[in-house]
């Protein structure tokens, strides 16, 4: 499966070391392909299910020493090449399961509670990667794997509040229900903004305000695992303060647009490159 898809943040870039790139795009490949298989395409979800548990099948083979794509072809660019790279690093396979778990979550849950629920989804879609990132560079200090959390969890809500009509359009609400009754809101609000229904002053205050919140939270995240970068060597260092300057940036424009993404869907473009550049030697 080709790898292009539309990232807010650089995926194997030419500022990761070059014995890495390859195993980074061999890892991401596996994450987009099995995301890919609950969201994209007409499917049951019955047929997502199992797909995915066929994923899992052959990570388990993998932790054992095995590989058994035989019959199963179209696994072979993903898992042969995958299976290679948890060998020659020593990866461990969880983090790769925490991955599929969360895409099976995708398949059968379309909403979320609280913020608690919507933190423990993101443990597992988005706290593997930086975990797994971390394990090539060999950096396994607790507060290292905090501060990459952090990161990962702040750049996923931030797609979240970047793809609120995407998902919509998917049944998919991010905004925690609870937050969204506390503003006097519920679902219906993405809805009518969806359908381009105009919203009374005092719900348009009341959507800014509950987005405002959501936006200062994944700041907060993005902001607190900032000192990680100094903990990584060479090139990496510059790629993770570009990432973070990345997810910071897209928060400003949805600022900027005062959340109205069912307009304008806020995206890093190439006029954003000097900036984020400077902006990452700056901090």
């Amino acid at each position: 499966m080709p790898l292009d898809h539309y990232e807010n943040f650089p995926v194997a870039s030419v500022l990761l070391p070059k014995r890495l790139r390859t195993p980074v795009q061999h890892i991401y490949r596996f994450a987009r392909c099995a995301d890919d298989i609950a969201d994209e395409g007409e499917h049951s979800d019955a047929w997502r299910l199992a797909e995915l548990e066929r994923y899992g099948e052959q990570l388990r083979l993998i932790s054992t020493g095995q590989l058994a794509t035989q019959g199963l072809e179209r696994l072979q660019p993903i898992f042969t090449p995958l299976a290679q790279v948890i060998e020659q690093f020593g990866l461990p396979t969880q983090p790769f399961h925490d991955l599929l778990s969360a895409f099976k979550q995708d398949v059968d849950t379309k909403s979320y509670q609280n913020r608690a629920d919507l933190l423990d989804y993101c443990t597992r879609s988005a706290d593997p990667v930086g975990r797994i990132l971390l394990h090539l560079y060999d950096e396994q200090r607790p507060d290292s794997l905090q501060m990459s959390d952090a990161i990962c969890t702040g750049l996923q809500l931030t797609n979240f509040y970047q793809d609120i009509a995407i998902d919509w359009d998917k049944s998919r609400v991010y905004i925690p229900q609870d937050e969204l009754k506390r503003f006097g809101l519920d679902q219906n609000i993405i809805a009518q903004q969806c359908q381009q229904q105009p919203l009374s002053p005092a719900q348009q205050s009341a959507w800014q305000q509950l987005m405002q919140q959501q936006v200062d939270h994944a700041r907060g995240l993005l902001t607190a695992g900032k000192p990680l970068c100094q903990r990584l060597p060479g090139r990496i260092n510059f790629e993770l303060r570009l990432i973070i300057q990345g997810g910071l940036r897209i928060l400003e424009k949805l600022e900027k647009i005062q959340f109205d993404v069912f307009n304008q869907r806020p995206i890093i473009k190439k006029t954003d490159s000097l900036l984020l550049f400077v902006r990452a030697l700056r901090n």
